[in-house]
């Protein structure tokens, strides 16, 4: 739903439906959202186009009586146009009205800061939380820069582009940045916050810009670390950071020479290929063809509780601390995933239930 706040905001009145629940393959995950303003106009989707055309029914239904519906919706062999899931999943969608609450909390929202809000239908309770969207922050004030903003901010990043150039590092130049600064990058990320979500992409091709600022990038737990380069270049780096002290787990997690082999050269198609592998690296993706592949195109996730600490491990990284009372751990502030839609009620070990990604 924040992903919707903008336009929802600009609405004087409106119905939101939300995936609340997933039970095996779906084409959207628990947080997908669709909403119905108040001439019929419709933004987002929870299905991918599977059930819209029956939630928006159920949308108008709650825009004209201010009750809020719990629907579930399942897999239909029918006929192709009958409601219901044809990749064979279920999920539960829950439309409700706006209300004062919701909308301050959407504004919170558009102005960065976490927000989580609690709905109540047909005896369920359940819990939205937002935190602000992941940050990319792209080095270089190149063509390619360009273009990396673009997929950036279309990904759902909030983007900054960096150059000690003021004569590039221009706002007109990168009109789809959130900021444009000029700096030396290294500089600037020493004097900038950064998290577990956050991606951080050298586009410099410069040893005096990118490896003082990949040198400080390394000594941090970011999301991902990149830097654009031929196979010469990147090893001249590496003997340049090494030089530099850095120390050689820390090198394995640069990502260089940048980007999945998708065989395109033009900025354009340079972006797309970092995109792709920051996307495959985010969902523990293949980067393979799905047609060259036989497991299944939407991986489960698990629900809150005792199932994502042990799924943070199995990815390399250390479990959550344990909340208070809670001997697993719970996804909170200190960690990539964020509760989000959580089900009151007891939810099957193959929903998907309660999982967020990426402060997004």
């Amino acid at each position: 739903m924040r992903d919707l706040a903008s336009t929802l905001l600009s609405w004087d009145r409106f119905a939101v439906a939300s995936v609340v629940a997933v039970r095996g393959s779906a084409p959207r995950p628990v947080g997908a959202a669709m909403a119905v303003g108040p001439s019929g106009q419709v933004a987002g989707s929870v299905s991918g186009g599977c059930v819209e055309a029956e939630v928006y029914d159920l949308a108008c239904q709650v825009l004209s009586t201010s009750e809020p519906v719990l629907a579930t919706f399942g897999y239909s062999d029918d006929t192709a146009f009958a409601v219901g899931l044809t990749c064979g999943g279920s999920l539960d969608v829950l439309v409700q009205r706006d209300t004062p609450s919701l909308r301050a909390a959407l504004a919170a929202s558009v102005a960065g800061h976490p927000v989580s809000v609690r709905f109540e239908a047909e005896g369920r309770v359940f819990t939205e939380s937002w935190t602000p969207p992941p940050r990319l922050l792209v080095f270089g004030a190149v063509d390619h820069a360009a273009a990396v903003a673009e997929v950036g901010r279309f990904l759902g990043y909030h983007v900054t582009v960096c150059d000690a150039r003021p004569v590039f590092a221009t706002p007109e130049r990168f009109p789809a940045a959130h900021s444009v600064v000029v700096d030396w990058p290294h500089r600037y990320l020493a004097a900038t916050h950064t998290d577990a979500s956050t991606a951080v992409v050298v586009l410099t091709h410069d040893p005096k810009f990118d490896v003082p600022v990949l040198v400080e990038a390394l000594s941090r737990p970011l999301a991902f670390v990149g830097a654009l380069g031929s196979r010469r270049t990147h090893a001249e780096r590496l003997a340049r950071l090494r030089a530099e002290g850095v120390p050689e787990a820390a090198l394995a997690r640069l990502r260089s020479p940048i980007g999945l082999d998708l065989g395109g050269r033009s900025p354009a198609e340079t972006a797309v290929s970092i995109a792709a592998e920051l996307v495959a690296l985010r969902h523990g993706g293949t980067g393979l063809p799905l047609s060259d592949l036989s497991s299944p195109i939407h991986r489960t996730l698990e629900s809150h509780g005792t199932d994502l600490p042990q799924r943070r491990r199995h990815e390399g990284r250390a479990a959550a601390p344990a909340a208070a009372g809670h001997p697993d751990g719970v996804p909170g502030a200190q960690c990539a995933e964020v509760p989000v839609l959580l089900g009151a009620e007891p939810v099957p070990r193959d929903a998907r239930v309660g999982l967020g990604l990426g402060g997004g």
